[in-house]
């Protein structure tokens, strides 16, 4: 409920923003309110009207069910042969005893007010999950992601493990490596080689990834530490919360060249993914970063080019603005990236974008 006062209140910042020369419903907005409800709440003489919910008189619905009705549920669903059945089973059940008491839907909303609609059986109760970690890069070298794919090999059932870290505020493959197994040795190998390419000294990373035992060993948390690469992890069993490098993988194995009979060896797959890779970072236009490659953006270039394909498409407008029936494409630059946002950030990004 809100208070007189507050209505009163509302109700004055709005007349002050019209007479300043603002719309009515802009300035509604602001408060998040509708023009319907500051009509509601004004009265004839402009002050706000009180809350009269509180004090309603309210009829009671001609259906309801009698005193009598709803004990006759009661004892319906507390009945010794029904006390382990949901009322989608005892429903039924009377019915077969030509007796109707009240229907599916009423027997829950009766056992809720009463508190009998618990959690039953030996199944686990339905929990919540944590919200997933979120981190926003602002630069390149802040927040990387990796993960490891398999790559099918020469014969059915055997693999070769494709070991990926990607810098997430530009996308660019950071270091890749192609082992016969999976180890904590090679990853710990692995993320050393990142940080010496990436020239970035010891300033704070964060490596997200899942949680592989991989992902886990002793090796690679004590090679982190070593770096000062702070690890985060995706929830358990929740498949979406690395979702860039998840991406990078299909995008890889979607590519026409893929052997879709599996690579021949290990240098064979190495070979490939090495040509992939320079692919992917220096010719591949990523639509996250407004169709510039991964190179371009972590080398920071990509501000000037889109600055000039926004001129270009005004240009463009300007000498056909009869082919145009709204503004250009967006061509202005991310200014972050974010790692699981939260539905507010993403609508903060596409507003932005």
């Amino acid at each position: 409920m809100i208070s007189t006062h507050d209505r009163q209140t509302a109700l004055t910042l709005i007349d002050e923003a019209v007479c300043a020369g603002a719309r009515l419903k802009p300035a509604c907005q602001t408060l998040d309110l509708s023009v319907d409800t500051w009509r509601r709440w004004r009265g004839p003489d402009g002050q706000a009207r009180a809350d009269l919910r509180p004090t309603a008189q309210r009829t009671k619905p001609a259906n309801a069910l009698r005193p009598e009705e709803v004990q006759a549920v009661l004892d319906a669903v507390l009945a010794p042969e029904h006390v382990n059945l949901p009322p989608s089973q005892i429903v039924p059940r009377l019915a077969d005893q030509d007796l109707y008491l009240a229907s599916e839907s009423t027997f829950y909303r009766i056992m809720r007010t009463r508190g009998l609609q618990h959690h039953r059986g030996r199944a686990a109760k339905p929990r919540s999950r944590p919200a997933p970690p979120r981190h926003c890069a602002t630069a390149p070298n802040q927040i990387w992601v990796w993960d490891i794919s398999w790559l099918p090999g020469p014969v059915k059932g055997t693999f070769y493990y494709l070991y990926m870290i990607l810098d997430l505020f530009s996308r660019r493959v950071v270091a890749w490596e192609i082992h016969g197994r999976e180890s904590g040795e090679h990853a710990a190998a692995l993320m050393q080689r990142a940080s010496l390419a990436s020239a970035r000294g010891h300033r704070p990373t964060i490596l997200h990834t899942d949680n592989g035992s991989p992902m886990k060993a002793a090796t690679l948390l004590e090679k982190l530490r070593d770096l000062q690469i702070q690890p985060s992890y995706s929830r358990p069993r929740v498949s979406d919360d690395n979702a860039q490098i998840e991406a990078f993988f299909r995008t890889l194995k979607y590519r026409p060249s893929y052997p879709r009979r599996g690579f021949q060896d290990l240098a064979t797959a190495r070979q490939w993914v090495l040509q992939f890779v320079r692919w992917y970072n220096d010719e591949h236009r990523h639509s996250a970063l407004r169709y510039v490659t991964p190179s371009q953006r972590h080398a920071g270039v990509d501000a000037e080019l889109l600055e000039k394909r926004k001129a270009l498409y005004e240009h463009a407008r300007r000498a056909n603005p009869s082919r145009w029936s709204g503004g250009t494409r967006n061509w202005s630059r991310p200014a972050a990236m974010w790692l699981n946002p939260e539905n507010t950030e993403l609508t903060d990004q596409h507003l932005a974008a």
